[in-house]
């Protein structure tokens, strides 16, 4: 009852009427959330009855569901040529109070891409992903912008990224998606880039640094440096130097590096336990592709780490994650042995749009950030509505 009296619903004869201020909307995937304008915050759980609700079924014929400039939600009515920011199924709701599970249990090999993001508004987020034309940075691309973000995908063939940006718009003719020229390999090309992003005035949310090369023969880039070690390290290492001052301005914000187990199985230091840098760009003599390959993906570990320590006072964190073993990508095309195996071992891998600890970590940081970094809990959006998506107030739905 105390609870009852606090939300103001002691005198009501119904556990589904709403007190005043209050109000029910929906998400673009469904869920039901409320917003509480007295008190300017959001909330899953109806505020009587603590239940949890979406809607059941697709849209009445004749209703069509948008999204307003600032990312909201609302629904046209063909028909009686009318709009309102009020779903036409709220009279047709399920409840949905599942346990919260442990996140071992709630994701796992089986998770899609897309089963991470369910229920999460990404509307306002700006995300960065390297090499996303293809493979596990496509389908990362792919599902942020499903889900609101505005992405760029930065790619070093401009045809490949533009055909990338056509398959996610052939989805969602709505998506934020955008495709920029980026060639790790040179470090020109990475400043053009970062001024180029730049002179958009955009935020940044998320910059995941996902491009890499395997097993590539012994080369050197431009810059003088071996190929493997430039494309899959140093270049991304510039990047994150050249946006740094982005980052920070857009935090709460977050850098994921896309690294590998294979890190464990190298050495970047001499025999008296030095930094030994002949190591890390070496000359073809010295040159095989499985240890250049290593020590970069030790490289991505070491500066994410570092990196984490110098920027989350500022509002910016850092993780380095492993996409898991044997993902069947096109980064083994370099090397006709292990596109051999990859396709032998294909049946018994995971599915690329099972890829998705990557989009965990890019994307759970928008509901528990406020918290990390002390912040006040709930999100200011335009509309008053707060935070129209009550995952940012660290209270989301468990899926």
């Amino acid at each position: 009852m105390a609870a009852l009296k606090y939300a103001g619903l002691e005198d009501t004869d119904s556990e589904e009427e709403l007190p005043p201020g209050w109000e029910e909307r929906t998400t673009k995937d469904g869920w039901v959330y409320y917003a509480n304008h007295l008190e300017e915050k959001t909330q899953w759980e109806h505020p009587k009855s603590g239940k949890r609700k979406r809607v059941a079924g697709d849209l009445p014929y004749g209703w069509e569901q948008e999204t307003d400039e600032n990312g909201q939600v609302y629904f046209v009515d063909h028909i009686n040529k009318r709009t309102t920011y009020l779903d036409p199924r709220l009279a047709f709701t399920v409840e949905d109070n599942p346990v919260k599970p442990t996140t071992r249990q709630k994701y796992d090999g089986n998770s899609t891409a897309m089963e991470i993001l369910q229920g999460r508004d990404l509307s306002g987020k700006v995300a960065i992903i390297t090499g996303a034309n293809s493979g596990i940075g496509f389908e990362t691309a792919k599902s942020l912008a499903l889900h609101g973000a505005c992405v760029i995908l930065a790619c070093r063939s401009p045809a490949r990224g533009d055909a990338a940006v056509q398959r996610i718009l052939g989805e969602w003719h709505k998506a934020k998606v955008e495709a920029m020229t980026l060639d790790l390999a040179s470090l020109q090309s990475v400043q053009h880039f970062a001024e180029a992003f730049k002179s958009k005035n955009l935020p940044l949310h998320m910059l995941i640094c996902n491009a890499a090369v395997f097993g590539a023969p012994w080369s050197l880039t431009e810059d003088g440096l071996e190929s493997t070690f430039q494309v899959n390290h140093l270049g991304h290492f510039y990047l994150v130097q050249l946006l740094e001052d982005v980052l920070r301005q857009s935090s709460p914000a977050r850098v994921v590096v896309v690294s590998s187990e294979s890190h464990r199985f190298t050495e970047i230091k001499d025999s008296s336990g030095k930094l030994d840098f002949s190591l890390l760009s070496p000359s073809k003599k010295e040159y095989w592709a499985m240890l250049a390959y290593n020590r970069s993906k030790l490289c991505n570990i070491l500066f994410s780490n570092e990196l984490n320590r110098r920027l989350s006072p500022h509002g910016v964190t850092s993780n380095s994650v492993h996409p898991g073993n044997m993902i069947y990508s096109s980064i083994h095309r370099n090397w006709w042995l292990y596109t051999l195996l990859f396709t032998l071992a294909r049946p018994f891998t995971k599915s690329m749009v099972s890829e998705c600890l990557k989009l965990f970590c890019a994307s759970s940081f928008f509901q528990i950030g406020a918290e990390e970094l002390g912040k006040s809990s709930c999100v200011s959006l335009p509309l008053a509505f707060y935070s129209h998506d009550p995952g940012f107030n660290g209270r989301n739905h468990a899926k």
